[in-house]
């Protein structure tokens, strides 16, 4: 009988050791798919801002901007955090100097920019 409770308990063990191993499989799926879906939006923020900005902006992580008075984005994102920029990305982005189009964003399109501006801002950005 005693053989039969240690045959017992060591199924329940290599049971419980089984389902920790699926958790951690399935919790490592989650996060890389969080990671891919971040990348996704830095890549497509950093597209938009090549279509919308970079004829003026230095968009990346060097460089020099095109227009003496549009500054690069690296520096931007040390001036204004930009999770702070989302609501002017989303309401009509004005800038001090007249020759700048104003640019409207579509929500989906607010969060991309502001994925890639805090990529480039942690220095993610080569």
């Amino acid at each position: 009988m005693a053989a039969g409770v240690v045959l017992s308990v060591m199924r329940a063990s290599v049971r419980v050791a089984l389902l920790a191993a699926l958790a951690g499989i399935i919790a490592s799926a989650h996060i890389a798919g969080g990671v891919a879906a971040e990348t996704d939006a830095v890549a497509e923020g950093r597209a938009l801002l090549e279509k919308n900005c970079a004829r003026c902006h230095a968009i990346g992580a060097e460089g020099e901007s095109s227009h003496k008075e549009a500054p690069p984005f690296r520096v931007v994102v040390t001036r204004y955090p930009p999770d702070d920029l989302a609501e002017a990305l989303a309401e009509g982005l004005v800038s001090g100097h007249p020759d700048m189009p104003e640019f409207v964003f579509e929500p989906n399109e607010v969060g991309a920019i502001t994925a890639y501006l805090n990529a480039l801002r942690a220095h993610e950005i080569k």
